[in-house]
């Protein structure tokens, strides 16, 4: 059988491709082990010891690998940061999570260095690529240690912060197996089983999203236990990823819904001009995708387009191409060895086909919010956790998500899920994003409030405002259609397309408390 994992594959094929850098620099598996071999041995060197953590904010890179292949074979925790957060938010993650050691970029430099003034990591503990005042040059860590395999290997984990939607974010802990990681890369390689993809095998991953966020870490870096290239991104274009496509002959990836729109808004010139053909599973997640959105990609693309549901904290369900098309709308059914469960607020099993809260298990995947027993609690019922999504169950076993329940409105005692709304009107060619949300109404509790981005060439104003509330007329409920339309130059969502829909929102509730 084919040797799975990073770390064989590398001593066995050692020249074996495996990354392709945002500037195109190609990398070689033993080139990265031998960087990965010379921070564990710069770090022990330091003090850092098994169970000890190390935070990152970093780009799309090289040393993004470097680090975490160091820490998952020395018996550490390591955290990557968002690098779009301020310095005090990158300090309490790195004070909370009790990292020992940072590693940053001078991209960043401005955030890093105020993180700086908050961190209780010693002088010596801190390193930056490139200038970042406060902290040491990065090869100060790595100049001079061996590129020999380090003695006394043990399995570590990555450690993710939640987004922080509904409070401080918290660290999602699991325990350190103790066992040998060469051992363990088959199980953090099977996420891509699940999908049809087996080892080598002439696969090739593109990653064009943020590496700090869990599910690209864990898919990009499953592609390299499995001995597939990966071609890395640092901003995310819709033609530069279709021309990267045709180039490196890529067969799968880790995308988004609000990427899938961006591609549909590309010219046609554009669509056709790149060969896709290579492509065998493109896997999408993270937000509800629009019916119409997916059906249209699955047009251009082809039946390569999967989609599953899961959390930082586990998961979860999957759906193939052809059962979705079967079941517009489903997330799908439960992994192997994972269960589903829609409950009411009473902790109650809810009948087939009526909304409730999700919730999901996976015994293999158990974690704890660090130190936070209470919310760790909180989101438990009998050994299931929930990370407040709202869906149902049909007669078959397929999962249909609503929204999430935070985002939930309800106007005059009825539930309005805005997800739904938010479909509606990316059907429309004016809008190019969209965030549908509650504001303060004096005897309904809360009206539908829609935010627009529009698309190139639409202009802003009342017409457009009466085009876009006619498009949705035609297809949803009187009851559903936002009272009012803003407009916005540029929607606030990270990289990798979450939405900060909070920034939207908040401001229309100072000095009001919501229900939810």
């Amino acid at each position: 059988m084919t040797d799975i994992g990073f770390w064989r594959l590398a001593q066995n094929d050692p020249s074996k491709l495996a990354v392709v850098d945002p500037e195109e620099r190609q990398v070689t598996y033993g080139e990265l082990l031998a960087e990965s071999n010379r921070l564990v041995h710069g770090l022990r060197r330091l003090g850092l010891k098994e169970g000890d953590g190390i935070v990152t904010v970093l780009p799309n890179g090289i040393d993004m690998y470097a680090l975490y292949f160091a820490a998952l074979q020395a018996g550490w925790y390591i955290t990557p940061v968002n690098f779009h957060l301020a310095g005090p938010e990158i300090a309490y993650i790195a004070e909370d999570c009790e990292a020992k050691a940072i590693v940053v970029h001078e991209r960043f430099s401005e955030a890093c260095e105020a993180a700086a003034k908050e961190l209780s990591i010693p002088a010596e503990g801190r390193f930056a690529i490139g200038d970042v005042p406060g902290f040491r040059p990065y090869r100060q860590l790595t100049d001079g240690q061996p590129e020999t395999l380090p003695e006394g290997r043990v399995a570590g984990q990555a450690m993710h912060y939640t987004s922080g939607t509904t409070g401080k974010p918290k660290g999602v802990r699991r325990s350190l197996s103790g066992a040998n990681p060469d051992e363990v890369a088959g199980g953090l390689s099977g996420v891509l089983f699940m999908f049809g993809l087996q080892p080598d095998d002439g696969n090739v991953h593109i990653c064009g999203s943020p590496l700090y966020h869990t599910a690209v870490l864990v898919f990009s870096s499953a592609a390299l236990h499995l001995g597939h290239p990966v071609v890395l991104m640092d901003k995310w274009d819709p033609e530069d990823m279709l021309r990267l496509i045709e180039k490196y002959r890529v067969t799968h990836s880790h995308m988004v819904p609000t990427q899938f729109h961006r591609l549909l808004a590309l010219p046609n010139e554009a669509k056709q001009r790149y060969d896709i053909s290579s492509l065998r599973c493109m896997i999408h997640a993270a937000a509800p995708c629009p019916p119409d959105i997916k059906r249209a990609m699955l047009d251009w693309w082809g039946p390569v387009i999967y989609e599953y549901y899961a959390a930082t904290e586990g998961g979860g369900t999957l759906v193939t191409p052809e059962e979705w098309l079967k079941k517009p709308g489903t997330v799908g059914r439960p992994w192997p060895t994972s269960e589903i469960r829609v409950l009411d607020d009473d902790g109650r099993d809810v009948p087939t086909g009526e909304t409730g809260t999700v919730y999901m298990k996976l015994p293999a995947a158990t974690f704890e919010y660090f130190k936070d027993k209470e919310k760790t609690e909180e989101n438990r019922r009998a050994g299931f956790f929930t990370v407040g999504d709202v869906g149902y169950l049909d007669e078959d076993g397929y999962l249909f998500l609503c929204d999430r329940k935070s985002d939930m409105i309800i106007s005059g005692g009825v539930n309005i899920y805005p997800a739904e709304i938010e479909a509606a009107f990316l059907t429309n060619p004016k809008v190019a994003d969209v965030a549908v949300f509650g504001i303060p109404h004096p005897d309904w509790g809360e009206e539908i409030k829609a935010v627009v981005e529009p698309a190139a060439g639409a202009e802003p104003g009342p017409e457009l405002t009466e085009e876009l509330l006619a498009h949705c007329r035609d297809r949803l409920g009187r009851f559903k259609i936002p009272r009012s339309i803003d407009y916005i130059d540029e929607m606030p969502r990270d990289p990798n397309g979450k939405l900060y829909k909070r920034k939207l929102r908040d401001p229309y509730w100072v000095g009001r408390d919501r229900a939810i």
